[in-house]
C-alpha cells in the first residue's frame, strides 16, 4: 500500500530563491502547454510530447522536468474529463461546466512540482537532499521530520516526490510503498456511526465527541468574519497566517479517532463497519446555519484514515449503506422516524427499547457489516465522495 511522508525543507535564502524560480518556471511552462493543448484539442501524454517537448526544454527545463510537466498537464486534463463525466461540474449546458470546458487549465505559480530519482536524491541518514533547479543541482539541502517518518523514508520510499511551497515554507512529500499486513478472519464487527455532534460512536458505546472541535470551528468562523469585515492589511496578514489552523486541528482529531478505532478492532479480533456517506452533501437539504457544519464535516477523511490504518494492521473494513440506521431499532428491527426522539435519544415505538441514538445506529451498522461479511463481501475502501 502507498502512504505519503511529508518532510520540511530548511533551505538557505539563496536555495529558497532557486526553488521558487524553479516552481515558477515549471508552472509557467505548464500553463503554456495547457493553453496549447486546449487550443489543439490534444491532451494525451503522447500527443503533448510530440509537439511540445522541445519547446519545454527551450523554456529552461531539462529533460526529466520537461517530461514531468507534460505528465502534470495531461493528468490535469484527465481529471477534468473524469469530473465532467461524473457530473461534478454540473449538467450539460450549465454555467459552471461551460466555464470549465471553455478555457484551458491554469496552474498557480507555486503549484507543486513532481520529482523522480533522477532529479532528486535522498540522504536520509544525514537528513539532506540533492535537488535539481533551474540554477543547477543543489546539494546538501537539509530537511527535518519525525523519527517515524525518517524510518519510513529509509525503508520504504519509492517513486516520485512532490516539491511544495506553502505558507512561506518548503516541503517534500514522498511516496512510500509499505507491505500490507495479512488480513485476519474477524469474529465480529465494530460498528462506527459518524456524525457532526459526535464525530464517531462505536457499537461498544465509545463516543468520540465533536463538541470541542465544533466550538473551535465556531470561534474561527466568527474570527474570520470579524477580520474580513475589518479589511486592514494587518487583518489580512492574520487571516493568511491562520487559514490552515482549523484544517490541521480537524486532521489531528481524525488521526487520533481513527487510530483508537483500529486499535480496538485489532485488539478484539473484529472488523470495522462504517457508513458509506458518498454524495451526502448533495442529497441533504439543510437550513443555511446548518450548511457550514455539514460542509466542514471531514467524514471522508476519517474514513480514509480508518481504511489505511486498518490495512496496515490487517483489519477488515466494510462500508455499508447507512439508510435508516438512525431510525431502526437495534433490538427488534422496527423502523420509525418518530423513534428518533432527539439528536441524542432513541426510543423504539414498537418494543420500547431506549438507547443513545448514535450507539443504536452504530449497532445497526455493525449488524449490516457482519451480515455482508458472512454473505461473502470483501474488505473495501470507501467510495469517492
Amino acid at each position: 500500500m502507498k502512504v505519503v511522508v511529508q518532510v520540511k525543507l530548511t533551505p538557505s535564502p539563496e536555495v529558497a530563491t532557486a526553488l521558487e524560480a524553479t516552481l515558477r518556471t515549471a508552472n509557467d511552462a505548464a500553463n503554456w502547454l495547457a493553453g496549447e493543448a486546449h487550443r489543439r484539442g490534444e491532451t494525451s501524454r503522447k500527443a503533448l510530447q510530440g509537439f511540445a517537448y522541445d519547446d519545454l526544454k527551450g523554456r529552461g527545463l531539462s529533460a526529466q522536468p520537461a517530461l514531468h510537466v507534460l505528465r502534470k498537464v495531461a493528468d490535469a486534463y484527465t481529471t477534468l474529463r473524469a469530473n465532467i463525466r461524473a457530473g461534478n461540474l454540473g449538467k450539460p449546458g450549465s454555467k459552471r461546466r461551460a466555464k470549465a470546458e471553455s478555457k484551458p487549465i491554469h496552474f498557480r505559480s507555486d503549484a507543486a512540482q513532481p520529482y523522480d530519482d533522477r532529479c532528486l536524491s535522498w540522504q536520509v541518514d544525514e537528513q539532506t537532499v540533492s535537488i535539481w533547479t533551474t540554477a543547477g543541482r543543489l546539494r546538501g539541502v537539509r530537511f527535518s521530520c519525525s523519527e517515524q517518518a525518517r524510518k519510513l523514508l529509509a525503508e520504504h520510499r519509492k517513486g516520485e516526490s512532490d516539491l511544495v511551497h506553502r505558507d512561506g515554507m518548503w516541503f517534500l512529500i514522498a511516496t512510500c510503498e509499505i507491505p500490507e499486513a495479512e488480513q485476519y478472519e474477524p469474529i465480529d464487527f465494530l460498528g462506527v456511526d459518524l456524525g457532526i455532534v459526535n464525530i464517531a460512536t462505536t457499537s461498544d458505546g465509545k463516543i468520540h465527541a465533536g463538541r470541542e472541535l465544533n466550538r473551535y470551528r465556531k470561534r474561527q468562523l466568527a474570527l474570520r468574519a470579524k477580520l474580513q469585515k475589518k479589511g486592514t492589511k494587518s487583518a489580512k496578514r492574520v487571516l493568511k497566517r491562520r487559514r490552515r489552523k482549523e484544517q490541521r486541528k480537524a486532521t489531528e482529531a481524525n488521526h487520533i479517532i481513527s487510530k483508537r478505532i483500529v486499535t480496538e478492532a485489532e485488539r478484539t479480533g473484529r472488523g470495522i463497519g462504517m457508513e458509506d456517506l458518498a454524495g451526502i452533501r448533495t442529497r441533504v437539504r439543510l437550513r443555511k446555519p446548518q450548511r457550514v457544519a455539514l460542509h466542514s464535516w471531514a467524514f471522508a477523511q476519517l474514513g480514509r484514515f480508518v481504511e489505511y490504518k486498518a490495512r496496515r494492521a490487517g483489519v477488515p473494513v466494510l462500508f455499508v449503506d447507512p439508510a435508516y440506521t438512525s431510525r431502526m431499532c437495534a433490538e427488534c428491527g422496527h423502523t420509525d422516524k418518530l423513534s428518533r426522539v432527539s439528536q441524542g435519544r432513541f426510543a423504539c415505538r414498537s418494543c420500547g427499547f431506549v438507547d443513545h441514538a448514535d450507539r443504536n445506529a452504530s449497532r445497526n451498522i455493525r449488524a449490516r457489516a457482519w451480515e455482508s461479511w458472512r454473505s461473502g463481501a470483501e474488505s473495501h475502501a470507501p467510495a469517492p465522495v
